[in-house]
């Protein structure tokens, strides 16, 4: 009798193992930048919705820590707030990992002052950099050594880390060269960090993207930018008639060619530049015309990888234009 129960529940195993298991949740991950996270988490939200069995996880560990899980074969997409660099595209190379990059929306890279500064509203471009060059460092610690009709108090800088696609663009918007800084100032890849920072300190300045700041405007003030025309405040409507400059930018996901050849992510991709239009402007970024996303989602369904840059950021570039390029590996 023993027996015969120990072979019935041998065989109820055997039938349960020939049995499919409960589907596993496909997962989609995902990591970058800091800028671009709103987007495509935004984007993640609504497409698991609709598609409960994958799973999309997005990660913020800066362009640049995105990049080096995304040439390791870490992630199936790279958030990206510049172009990849020189560097990441040998290192994607090395690794045989191609890619594609889509243009998602535009961001105004935002100078952030504490409302209580009445004094520095609109700022130039050559007292930024006179703020953020490497020079600066350790000489530049007060607000009337930028302007001498500043007040006697206290600099108290707040920036993006060396990891981040933002500290690359705004050094080589402000400073003429990527990388360019000074460093004694307060670093995050976390922009709440640095929203905090500013927003607890009556001489703090800072930088960030245009999304962190919308979210926060009764804690921060945007500085208008003056290139020599008179200063511009970040908006909508700046970044598309182009006079937001030199901090005017686009920011970009990378799917990876082989992850693109799983369906769900193919499915994700293709979700993402078809619903960018209304998402980046919920989460407060700049959407690219309608046309525009055609082109982007052309790119990636006739399988056209590689970077339209020549492996650094470009300042003052348009969608438009980079869609006329042939992408290179």
């Amino acid at each position: 009798m023993i027996q015969k129960s120990i072979r019935g529940l041998a065989a109820i195993a055997l039938m349960l193992g020939a049995l499919p298991a409960a589907a596993e949740k496909k997962i989609i991950k995902i990591d970058g930048s800091s800028t671009v996270y709103p987007i495509t988490e935004a984007v993640a939200e609504e497409f698991m919705k609709t598609h409960p069995d994958i799973q999309v996880t997005v990660g913020i560990s800066g362009t640049g820590g995105g990049f080096k899980k995304f040439c390791r074969g870490e992630t199936d997409i790279s958030d990206a707030s510049r172009p990849i660099l020189r560097k990441e595209m040998d290192a994607c190379l090395d690794a045989a990992v191609q890619y594609y990059e889509l243009p998602v929306a535009f961001d105004a890279l935002t100078v952030m002052i504490n409302p209580k500064n009445t004094w520095a509203a609109t700022m130039t471009v050559a007292e930024l950099k006179k703020i953020w060059e490497p020079a600066a460092q350790g000489q530049v610690t007060k607000w009337n050594q930028v302007n001498p009709t500043w007040p006697d108090k206290p600099l108290k800088l707040y920036g993006a880390g060396s990891d981040s696609g933002t500290f690359d663009y705004f050094t080589e918007a402000v400073n003429g060269k990527a990388k360019s800084s000074r460093g004694d100032y307060t670093a995050s890849e976390d922009d709440n960090v640095l929203v905090q920072g500013i927003a607890s300190d009556e001489g703090s300045l800072g930088y960030f993207g245009l999304a962190y700041y919308a979210e926060n405007k009764d804690r921060l003030k945007a500085v208008a930018v003056n290139a020599g025309k008179g200063g511009v405040l970040p908006s909508e409507q700046t970044v598309m008639d182009g006079t937001y400059q030199p901090l005017a930018r686009p920011i970009f996901i990378y799917p990876s060619k082989r992850s693109a050849k799983k369906p769900e992510v193919q499915a994700f991709v293709e979700f993402y530049l078809k619903n960018a239009p209304a998402l980046v402007k919920e989460v407060k970024y700049v959407p690219l015309p309608n046309e525009e996303y055609a082109g982007v989602l052309a790119r990636f369904q006739t399988g056209q990888t590689g970077t339209a840059f020549g492996g650094k950021a470009e300042i003052g570039v348009k969608i438009q234009d980079l869609l006329k390029r042939k992408p290179k590996i």
